[in-house]
């Protein structure tokens, strides 16, 4: 009878987060849809040109396919790098040594840095190192790529080893203590019960790595600005530079708005459908 009572209340308690987010989500999203077919400087002044934005954004303007690459190989690297330190850290951080709760906290401090902040951190490190060799991180699109794949792991290894620590430590003691009477190799170990029982980690810090990744805005700003040519412009910076930097091409960075939703959206939704069935199989 109390589950029943509270259940008449649940619509109340819900009334303002729905209704929020419907104002402040669904109806920009829905009204941005509808900007990307339109040339517009304000939305009362828009004028409808159908797909001719979405045509504009990949025939007029190959910055927008430079963009696209250049975030997409940074994303790939980036996923590997991430998960692959953040998990060795897990696995070391969970053996039990002596300081393990300080060296957690240290890991885990650069995700807590602002991204404009970091990004001007790191410009003056990198910056200061290549100063002894004649250049800058704008000198070659390879010292921004590579740039911003360190600043990238610098400050996500440590938030997704804290996700790796809860998967290991999740992992039943006699299962363990079954793989070691059975004389298994610290290798078998880590690949036939370890990784498999972490699957759900994985899973999680995959998507977050790829989602930030391909969303990285204010660090790509920050370091590089796109230097040189914009050769090390990400999509992110892309969409504002040709917002806000181009006039009359407003509506074509809202279509490249809606065309960056849309690959994030899809290729997340892959993502999660393949590491999800490796957690069915384990």
């Amino acid at each position: 009878m109390e589950k029943k009572g509270m259940s008449r209340y649940f619509p109340i308690f819900v009334l303002p987060t729905l209704l929020a987010f419907i104002f402040f989500f669904i109806v920009p999203f829905l009204m941005g849809m509808g900007l990307s077919f339109t040339k517009f400087t304000t939305v009362t002044n828009a004028k409808f040109v159908g797909i001719g934005n979405y045509v504009k954004a990949f025939t007029f303007d190959n910055s927008f396919l430079h963009a696209l690459g250049f975030t997409s190989l940074f994303t790939v690297v980036s996923i590997v790098s991430v998960n692959f330190f953040a998990f060795a850290l897990a696995l070391l951080l969970t053996k039990g040594i002596k300081g393990t709760n300080f060296f957690r906290s240290v890991f885990f401090m650069p995700n807590l840095i602002g991204g404009i902040v970091l990004g001007y951190i790191w410009n003056l490190l990198i910056n200061g190192v290549l100063s002894k060799f004649g250049v800058d991180i704008t000198f070659e699109a390879k010292y921004g790529f590579w740039g911003l794949v360190i600043l990238m792991n610098w400050q996500l290894i440590g938030y997704m080893m804290v996700i790796y620590i809860a998967g290991l430590q999740n992992i039943p003691g006699d299962l363990m203590e079954a793989a070691a009477i059975d004389g298994a190799s610290a290798f078998t170990v880590l690949f036939k019960v370890k990784i498999p029982m972490v699957m759900p980690s994985i899973t999680i810090c995959t998507f977050l790595t790829l989602t930030n990744s391909f969303k990285l805005f204010d660090q790509n700003l920050a370091l590089t600005g796109g230097a040189p040519e914009h050769s090390t412009e990400m999509l992110a910076l892309n969409i504002y530079n040709t917002f806000y930097g181009r006039t009359g091409w407003q509506g074509v960075g809202q279509a490249k708005a809606v065309i960056f939703f849309i690959i994030v959206a899809v290729i997340a939704f892959i993502q999660l459908k393949v590491t999800n069935s490796r957690e069915v199989e384990s």
